[in-house]
């Protein structure tokens, strides 16, 4: 594909995204990006809500309410829009991403950041386990089919303060018990991010010029992520890594705590049985073990170069954000 240029583009065209609509504007990770979109003074932000929606938004967010059965509510909520970025729950109801994908495009918005803030996408072994994957494939799939849009996915892990503190099925720490499990000895590394810096990419992702100015122009540029990804990581550690900051934070010692070793391949296997049986718990668990897998898993920075420096990312405090994790579980909010 030969390379554009905003020198040769014609008049009228805009090189940056200025109109940018969220929706889950109040959710975990939604409102870290609205924040960091805001604090750039770059953006207009606009909140995709409901109708009956009583979430109280950050000042300076502008509201869109909107009928999901209604489509021309959609698209009019997305009209003039320069980025739409999608956060909701797995658990959100099925093809509701899709209507929102229909709607960007027929309202011609041109770039959608899906609901894609995970492990690495095109890890094609790890999607195709954790069940969720080849949907989310199929919403990528969807935007290109259609043509009006383009896309972009956040690789960034777990949230590892969420993940921290979220009880023995993710990081494997139940604080409330002084129990941890460790898989293959806590010792596989991965990917895992803070919710602040996924706030931070997202804005720093959508403070990039959407094209080089001329051709002598080097500096990153938003489209060098059409239709990919963007890597970012706040650590990359392992369980044993975590133990480590959680003793040093708490001031306790290992022996406070009741370990037990498993394998993450086991520890995949007792969350798809439950999972089989409608319990949601085994979800969570086939989820976040195997992530852990020895020979593949989700370390997605030994593989691929990470975009913080890019981005100019900070450098975060491991035992910070440890501390919140375990305040959240204390508090229950997670």
């Amino acid at each position: 594909m030969t390379q554009e240029y905003a020198a040769n583009q014609p008049q009228g065209f805009k090189n940056y995204i200025e109109n940018v609509a969220i929706v889950g504007v109040s959710g975990n990770v939604g409102k870290f990006i609205t924040e960091e979109l805001l604090r750039t003074g770059k953006h207009k932000v606009t909140a995709i809500t409901r109708e009956d929606s009583t979430n109280i938004l950050p000042s300076g967010v502008i509201v869109a309410k909107v009928d999901y059965n209604n489509q021309s509510s959609l698209v009019d909520a997305l009209r003039g829009q320069d980025a739409l970025v999608i956060t909701m729950s797995v658990m959100a109801p099925p093809g509701q991403q899709n209507r929102l994908i229909e709607a960007a495009a027929t309202a011609g918005v041109p770039w959608v950041l899906p609901n894609e803030f995970g492990g690495d996408p095109f890890n094609k072994e790890i999607s195709k386990d954790i069940f969720i994957g080849e949907p989310k494939a199929k919403c990528r799939d969807y935007i290109e089919e259609l043509g009006k849009s383009s896309w972009i996915a956040i690789a960034c892990g777990f949230w590892y303060e969420f993940s921290l503190g979220g009880g023995p099925d993710r990081y494997g720490f139940d604080f409330n018990k002084h129990t941890v499990t460790l898989m293959d000895g806590g010792n596989i590394k991965i990917c895992t991010s803070t919710w602040p810096q996924c706030g931070r990419a997202v804005a720093k992702v959508l403070s990039l010029k959407v094209l080089p100015d001329t051709e002598g122009d080097n500096s990153p540029v938003l489209v060098n992520y059409k239709n990919g990804c963007v890597y970012i990581s706040s650590f990359t550690i392992n369980q044993n890594d975590m133990l480590d900051s959680v003793l040093r934070v708490t001031g306790m010692k290992l022996s406070d705590f009741k370990v037990t070793h498993t394998t993450a391949k086991e520890h995949y296997q007792s969350g798809l049985q439950l999972f089989q049986k409608g319990n949601m718990h085994g979800f969570g668990r086939l989820l976040y073990a195997r992530c852990f897998f020895p020979e593949s898993n989700g370390n997605f920075a030994a593989s691929k170069d990470l975009h913080n420096d890019i981005l100019g990312l900070p450098t975060e405090d491991l035992d910070e954000f440890t501390k919140i994790g375990i305040q959240m579980s204390e508090k229950g909010s997670y």
